[in-house]
C-alpha cells in the first residue's frame, strides 16, 4: 500500500539504543568465523541504518519545509547532536568488519569499493573529535536558518531570497539591478553573522583536521567526501583546463547575450537575463507544471513512468517558495520506504524546470538502484560527483519533451540552459578553488577572503563587473552559496559531473535511444564503482584526462552558434 509523505509516521529514535546495536554488531563481527555469520551481521547492520537515516531524512525534511516549526527545529538540533555519535559507533563496525580475516571473501561478496570508502570513512574520524562535530552541525544549521529568515521588501511585497530571482531576469534593466540591491542589503545587514559563522566554521573544521592529524581540512574534506579515484592535485589540473578551456568560451557565450539584450555595458544584473523579450518560463501553474512532468516521465521509459507514478501517488514533492522554508533545492531518500523526496522553491522561471528534471535525476537513480537491488544500501548511490552526474544528464535527456514545460518558448529554454550548463563550470571551479585557499589558510581574516574571492573572479568570472552593487562589489557574494558552508568541497562533483552530462547530451543529439539506454545502465550501477570506472563503462571521457574538455567544448560550440537567436 502506497503511504502519502504526509502519513509517514515520526518519532525521535532512542539514539542510545542504535549505538549500542552497532557496538554490539561490531564485537560479533570481531568473534566472526564464517561467511554467514559475517552476512547475518552485515544485514543486521543495514536494517538499522535503514530505520534511522529514514528518521532522520523525514525530520529534516520536515524542518526544512517550514524552518520555524519548532518541534521538527528541535529534532534538527537531537539529529546534529546524535550523528557524530552514531558514526563513533558505525566506525567501530566498519574497523571490524576491515581487519576480519574474512574481509577477502567479502570483498568479493560485497565489493572493493564498499571497503575502500569504509577505510576512508575510518581516516577521517576519532571519538577525540565528536564535539567538534556536534558543534560544526550546529553552526550549520544556524547559517541555514540566518538564509531562509530573509524578508526583503520589494517592489511591494517581501520577499524571500528565492522569491527575488524573477525580478533579478526582469526584462527593466533597472529593476534587475534593485532586485540584486536588495538581496545585498539581506546580506550586508547580517554580515557579521554571516562572516563569524564561516570563521567559526573554518576554524572548527580545521581543529578537526589537525586532531587526527592532518596538515589543514584540505585532506580532511577529501576523505569525507570519499574521493576514491583522485586527489586535489587531479582537480587542480582540471580547473586549469577548465580557464584554459571554458574560460574563453564562457565570455563569448556572455558576449553574445549582451548582444542578444542590446546592452553595451554588460553589469552583474544582466547576468540572468537572456532574451530581449523575456527569459523562458514554464507556463502555467505549479501544478501544470508539475502535471506536465508526470507526462514527460509517463511517456519517456516504462522505467520512468513507474518511478513518476510513485512519486506523484506519495506526494514526495515539495516544491513551492513560501516564508520559513529553506533556500535551495534537493533530493533525499527514505530506505525502509524506498521513497525519494524531491524539496525546492518554484519561483516561476525555469529554474522551476532545471531543479524538477535535476531532482527527478537523483531520485530516479536511487528509485532504480533500489529496484535492481544494489546492496549494501550505502552503494545505492555512487559519490556525489556520479550522483550529480545522474541529475545533471537528466536535464537533457528530458529535452523531447520540454516544450511541454516552454511551448513556443522551448528553443530559448534549450539556448539559454545549454549556455548556462558551460558558464556554470568556470564558477563551479572558482567555488572549489576558493574552499581550497581558505581551508590551506584558515587564518585569513573576513576581509582578506573576499579579496582572494575577487582575485578568483578575475581568473573564473571575467566578465562579471559588479559595479557599487551591495554584497557584491566587496567580494563576499560567496556567502550566497549554500555550499561552501554546508558541504565543503562539494561544488567541483558538479562541474565533472556536468562534463558527462554533457557528452549524454551530445550523444542524444545523435541518438536519443542509444543516449538513454547508456544512461539506465549508468543509474543500474548505483556506487558499486569508482566515479572514473562509472565513466569508463559508460564508454565516456574522463573530466581529469588532459584534453577531455578540448572534445566536449569543441561539440558544444559548434552547436551553441548553430542556435542563436
Amino acid at each position: 500500500m502506497i503511504r502519502k509523505f504526509s502519513e509517514l509516521p515520526y518519532s525521535r529514535p532512542d539514539g542510545e539504543r542504535f549505538c549500542s546495536a552497532f557496538s554490539e554488531l561490531a564485537k560479533r563481527m570481531d568473534a566472526a568465523e564464517t561467511l554467514d555469520e559475517a552476512r547475518s551481521i552485515i544485514d543486521e547492520a543495514q536494517k538499522l541504518e535503514a530505520e534511522i537515516d529514514t528518521l532522520q531524512n523525514i525530520a529534516s525534511i520536515r524542518h526544512t519545509i517550514d524552518t520555524r516549526d519548532p518541534f521538527y527545529e528541535k529534532e534538527q538540533e537531537y539529529f546534529d547532536n546524535l550523528a557524530p555519535l552514531l558514526e563513533e559507533k558505525r566506525n567501530e563496525l566498519n574497523r571490524a568488519l576491515l581487519h576480519s580475516p574474512l574481509r577477502r571473501e567479502l570483498e568479493q561478496e560485497y565489493g572493493e569499493i564498499w571497503f575502500k570508502n569504509m577505510e576512508m570513512a575510518e581516516k577521517a574520524f576519532s571519538p577525540a573529535i565528536i564535539p567538534l562535530m556536534q558543534e560544526e552541525n550546529s553552526l550549520c544549521s544556524k547559517y541555514q536558518k540566518l538564509y531562509a529568515s530573509a524578508q526583503i521588501p520589494f517592489e511591494g511585497k517581501i520577499c524571500t531570497i528565492a522569491q527575488l530571482v524573477p525580478f533579478k531576469m526582469n526584462p527593466d534593466r533597472e529593476i534587475r539591478r534593485k532586485a540584486f540591491e536588495a538581496e545585498g542589503r539581506f546580506f550586508d545587514e547580517h554580515q557579521e553573522e554571516f562572516d563569524s559563522l564561516f570563521d567559526q566554521l573554518v576554524k572548527n573544521r580545521t581543529a578537526q583536521a589537525k586532531a587526527l592529524g592532518y596538515r589543514d581540512f584540505v585532506e580532511l574534506g577529501y576523505l569525507r567526501r570519499q574521493r576514491n579515484c583522485y586527489d586535489p592535485k587531479g582537480v587542480a589540473n582540471f580547473r586549469r583546463q577548465v580557464v584554459e578551456e571554458i574560460v574563453p568560451i564562457a565570455s563569448e557565450i556572455k558576449a553574445a547575450q549582451a548582444k542578444r539584450i542590446g546592452v553595451t555595458d554588460f553589469k552583474f544584473w544582466d547576468d540572468l537575463f537572456c532574451f530581449p523579450d523575456g527569459n523562458a518560463a514554464p507556463e502555467g501553474s505549479k501544478e501544470e507544471i508539475m502535471e506536465a512532468g508526470r507526462k514527460m516521465y509517463t511517456e519517456m521509459s516504462p522505467e520512468t513512468a513507474e518511478f513518476i507514478q510513485l512519486m506523484m501517488d506519495a506526494d514526495l514533492f515539495d516544491v513551492e517558495a513560501k516564508e520559513g522554508k529553506a533556500p535551495g533545492g534537493y533530493c533525499t531518500f527514505m530506505e525502509e520506504y524506498k521513497y525519494p523526496f524531491i524539496f525546492s522553491n518554484f519561483n516561476g522561471t525555469s529554474a522551476d524546470v532545471d531543479v524538477l528534471t535535476h531532482e527527478a535525476g537523483h531520485a530516479f537513480a536511487f528509485y532504480t538502484s533500489a529496484k535492481e537491488g544494489v546492496y549494501p544500501i550505502n552503494l545505492r548511490l555512487p559519490t556525489m560527483d556520479g550522483a550529480e552526474t545522474h541529475s545533471m544528464s537528466m536535464e537533457f535527456l528530458t529535452a523531447p519533451w520540454h516544450s511541454l514545460f516552454f511551448g513556443k518558448a522551448t528553443d530559448k529554454y534549450e539556448l539559454a540552459h545549454a549556455e548556462d550548463a558551460l558558464t556554470f563550470i568556470p564558477y563551479g571551479c572558482m567555488v572549489d578553488h576558493f574552499q581550497e585557499i581558505v581551508y590551506r589558510r584558515p587564518e585569513l581574516t573576513p576581509e582578506q577572503r573576499n579579496a582572494e574571492w575577487a582575485k578568483l573572479n578575475a581568473v573564473y568570472y571575467p566578465y562579471a563587473d559588479y559595479a557599487d552593487l551591495p554584497f557584491y562589489s566587496r567580494g563576499s557574494s560567496w556567502q550566497w552559496k549554500m555550499h561552501i558552508y554546508l558541504n565543503p568541497f562539494y561544488y567541483v562533483d558538479y562541474c565533472m559531473a556536468q562534463t558527462i552530462a554533457l557528452q549524454f547530451w551530445i550523444k542524444s543529439l545523435d541518438n536519443w535511444d542509444e543516449a538513454w539506454k547508456t544512461y539506465l545502465a549508468f543509474t543500474k550501477k548505483g556506487g558499486k564503482y569508482s566515479f572514473l570506472d562509472l565513466v569508463k563503462s559508460a564508454g565516456l571521457l574522463s573530466p581529469l584526462e588532459d584534453g577531455t574538455l578540448k572534445v566536449i567544448c569543441s561539440r558544444v560550440r559548434e552547436w551553441l552558434k548553430e542556435h542563436q537567436i
